[in-house]
């Protein structure tokens, strides 16, 4: 089995780091930033403090075939939810120590925080959904067999919302136990929808990724839907398999997409490309082409920086031939993407320390077998 190390690339691909303002960096007043050198538990998560140039190293190494999925850090002391497989793991120690609590039914489970101590697990494209409070977790009927995304309410308890793969949205009141279909599905309901993602401070804005239809934004809770411009030239057709909207500043909207009039055969391009709107999602320019310096799958995961609206983190990680993991920060303000580089196989989900955000957590994958 490979040891897990991170390695630099260069000193000037060495990340700066988000510099938060004074009340973010302040954070909760029970969370703190982890004191070990070292973490504790079978590798799943670790955590960087300078943007990658440096990973902690875990007291165990990562067993293939291993995919991290869902990775939260929550509103209680000090606490984070991780799904390495099938199995729910907690740290109560800002993620210096990692123990198994349950095992879920899926081996595929995202995780969204909640407020008081709670998430919610639900597996895309699927129907498993189920609430975890402290550590137990209830399973839920889901109103769809293909979940595409899911929001929780900063500001309402038990208020929660899902997206369906036809774009169709669902509201629930009480923590998830029974729904109530919601508005007009997105595109019409005649379009495959890949992702729907959720306004973390308002559930009524979000942004849904189609098929070939590109994208659609409400922000009146699905009463409408508007299509959104920009990811590729008036008219032309696109995917968009993805969108994050930025917690620091919800005009900022990240996406992940293809422009397919660029893909077009005798082309030469893929036409892939991760895209950034300044206005909610209705307008999108592109930010990132993929390129063999900044590599991009229809599976890239993006993590935008909680404190600046600028600062998105993405992830090109592969097994073949030891590649390893490329852990990019882009930064609107210079609009470059640069890398540092580490040997896991991939990194499936992130999180930010809430007290100490340059603390990023890193859900990691291994596959290959020595």
């Amino acid at each position: 089995m490979k040891r897990i190390s991170a390695v630099v690339i260069s000193a000037a691909a060495a990340f700066a780091l988000v510099q938060p303002s004074p009340a973010a960096a302040a954070g909760p007043a029970s969370w703190t930033a982890p004191s070990c050198t070292r973490v504790t538990g079978d590798g799943a998560v670790t955590f960087t403090t300078d943007d990658g140039a440096s990973v902690t190293p875990t007291t165990k190494a990562l067993m293939p075939v291993s995919y991290t999925h869902g990775l939260v850090a929550l509103d209680a002391p000090n606490t984070l939810l991780a799904t390495h497989n099938s199995e729910l793991q907690r740290s109560t120690d800002a993620g210096c120590t990692w123990r198994p609590v349950a095992t879920l039914g899926t081996g595929t489970a995202r995780l969204t925080a909640a407020t008081g101590g709670r998430a919610f697990a639900w597996e895309i494209s699927g129907r498993y959904l189920a609430r975890v409070d402290g550590t137990t977790v209830t399973r839920l009927a889901s109103p769809t067999a293909d979940i595409v995304g899911l929001g929780t309410d900063r500001a309402r308890p038990g208020h929660v919302r899902l997206a369906a793969g036809n774009g169709q949205l669902y509201d629930s009141v009480d923590g998830g136990a029974s729904w109530k279909r919601l508005g007009a599905p997105a595109f019409g309901g005649d379009a495959s929808v890949y992702s729907v993602a959720f306004d973390p401070a308002d559930l009524d804005h979000a942004v849904a990724g189609g098929m070939a239809r590109g994208g659609a934004v409400t922000i009146d809770g699905a009463a409408t839907w508007r299509p959104v411009d920009g990811l590729s030239k008036p008219g032309g057709p696109a995917n968009l398999f993805q969108a994050a909207v930025s917690p620091a500043d919800p005009s900022v909207v990240y996406g992940l997409g293809i422009d397919l009039v660029e893909a077009a055969p005798g082309s030469g391009s893929e036409g892939r490309h991760l895209y950034r709107s300044a206005d909610g999602g209705r307008t999108f320019a592109k930010i990132v082409d993929d390129s063999a310096q900044t590599k991009l799958t229809n599976g890239t995961v993006l993590a935008p920086s909680p404190t600046d609206a600028g600062v998105l983190y993405f992830e090109y990680g592969t097994y073949f031939q030891d590649y390893g993991t490329d852990l990019f920060r882009f930064d609107a303000a210079t609009g470059r993407a640069t890398k540092t580089h580490n040997s896991y196989d991939g990194i499936s989900a992130f999180a930010f320390n809430p007290a100490r955000p340059t603390v990023l957590y890193l859900g990691v994958t291994e596959v290959k077998v020595d």
